[in-house]
């Protein structure tokens, strides 16, 4: 006799870890500066604007990492 499977389909949804935060960093693209990393992303623009005062430098690359959970939503 065949085995029988049954399918249970379960919704889900991706949503920020609770434990953490969203860190902002940013990186010269003319030199090696870099920002301090920071969970305020207004100090890291102010870094960067800083940087170009004293540098000239006008382009950054800006990266926002955070950490996510899926869950079930029911």
């Amino acid at each position: 006799m065949p085995s029988r499977s049954v399918l249970r389909y379960v919704k889900h949804r991706i949503t920020q870890h609770p434990d953490t935060d969203v860190t902002f960093e940013a990186e010269c693209l003319w030199c090696e500066w870099t920002a301090t990393p920071s969970t305020d992303g207004a100090a890291v623009d102010l870094e960067c604007m800083s940087h170009t005062g004293r540098s000239g430098h006008k382009g950054f690359r800006r990266i926002c990492t955070s950490f996510a959970m899926v869950v079930r939503t029911e």
